[in-house]
């Protein structure tokens, strides 16, 4: 047997003792289990609701915090805007694949828009407007009154960039806060996320960022 063939066996006997590591691990093993239980969690909370609508407003040109807002709530069913998009409607709308109603603010000027809005959310009928036209950073009384003349079983409004949640037994008015200009204690951008369960019937949540 030559020099070079008895080399190469002892080389191939050599990868054939060589054990091999079948080890998995251990942040692996931690980091995928992790991701099923925020799967189930996430399929669980889906199978509880029916419908998720995120609600916005003021966000002033600036969509940075939208955009985090969309990553943490995703996927929503419906987005509403309350006014003061200024100009942002078409890049608004091309960060959702889903039903938008967007009404004008004081600051859209010529926007196309319309001030007030009245549509059906399941079994609520919602009246949206921007609120500035009926003195809300005074008071809602006005609001309620125009809300309760229409009909409505939830009015929203935005505008005092403050976000307020009041349910009555006859209506629900709420407004999300401001996501760029917050002006509440603490100062953090605000919305509201509303969930209609299996039933029906409507969860409301005021979050921050």
């Amino acid at each position: 047997m030559l020099p070079a063939e008895i080399k190469l066996m002892e080389s191939g006997e050599n990868e054939r003792q060589k054990p091999i590591d079948c080890t998995i691990p251990v942040f692996v093993l931690e980091y995928s289990l992790e991701n099923l239980l925020m799967k189930e969690v996430m399929e669980r909370e889906n199978r509880n609701r029916s419908m998720k609508v995120l609600i916005i407003s003021d966000t002033h040109r600036s969509l940075n915090t939208l955009l985090e807002a969309l990553e943490r709530e995703e996927p929503i069913d419906m987005l509403i805007h309350l006014g003061d998009v200024e100009r942002q409607m078409a890049d608004i709308r091309q960060m959702v694949d889903c039903p938008i109603h967007m009404i004008a603010g004081n600051n859209d000027f010529l926007s196309g828009l319309s001030n007030e809005e009245v549509f059906k959310i399941g079994r609520y009928k919602v009246f949206i407007t921007h609120g500035h036209g009926y003195m809300v950073n005074i008071t809602e009384e006005h609001l309620q009154e125009a809300a309760r003349e229409l009909g409505a079983d939830i009015v929203m409004y935005g505008h005092t960039h403050r976000p307020s949640l009041l349910i009555e037994e006859d209506l629900i008015t709420l407004n999300p806060g401001s996501l760029t200009y917050p002006r509440q204690s603490g100062r953090h951008p605000s919305y509201i996320v509303m969930e209609l369960d299996k039933a029906g019937e409507a969860q409301f949540e005021v979050r921050y960022l």
